[in-house]
């Protein structure tokens, strides 16, 4: 009995890891930060940079770079997509309205800005636990540890990598990759 339960467990581990490989970046909607349903399918066949952003961080500036960067390179299948997110030192403590407003008049930002969500903890977004845990992106666990880390997907909805707060969106590494193949 045991060796029967132990062949079935073997047998359907592979299944379940596929099954959670399956699910990819276009497979989710959010919300913008106006509160518009948002299906990430529509980004398919682009280059897709997911930050977290607070108004209030050390790294706040790099709205500045990631603005630089959607100017320079959003015409070519490549967006920057935001989600502030209020998980570190209570760092944007704002509303929607409120970050909206301090992104477009402070940094002029024209990259989509989606609602203010949680990025970790028990009440993580959908989104962030694919972005974040192995089991449902196939690649690897790479928990958020500070505002402006940065996610890139490719052009299918593959989770390619996850990039450290403090790496400045114009880094060489992630220019590379933009102008270059996905991995």
């Amino acid at each position: 009995m045991k060796k029967v339960f132990f062949l079935l467990i073997t047998a359907l581990l592979p299944l379940s890891a596929t099954v959670a490989q399956s699910k990819n970046f276009h497979d989710f909607t959010v919300k913008t930060i106006d509160g518009e349903d948002f299906p990430l399918s529509q980004l398919k066949s682009k280059k897709v940079m997911v930050v977290n952003v607070a108004s209030k961080c050390g790294l706040t500036p790099q709205y500045e770079q990631l603005q630089a960067l959607y100017e320079k390179y959003g015409n070519r299948n490549f967006v920057i997509i935001g989600f502030p997110a209020n998980n570190f030192g209570a760092q944007e403590p704002g509303t929607n309205e409120e970050i909206k407003t301090f992104c477009t008049e402070k940094y002029g930002v024209t990259f989509p800005m989606m609602e203010k969500i949680s990025v970790k903890g028990d009440d993580i977004h959908p989104l962030y636990q694919w972005l974040t845990q192995k089991n449902e992106n196939g690649k690897e666990d790479a928990g958020v540890t500070w505002n402006f880390q940065k996610f890139l997907i490719d052009e299918n909805g593959q989770w390619i990598k996850a990039i450290e707060p403090r790496t400045k969106p114009t880094d060489e590494a992630i220019i590379a990759w933009i102008e270059g193949d996905s991995k």
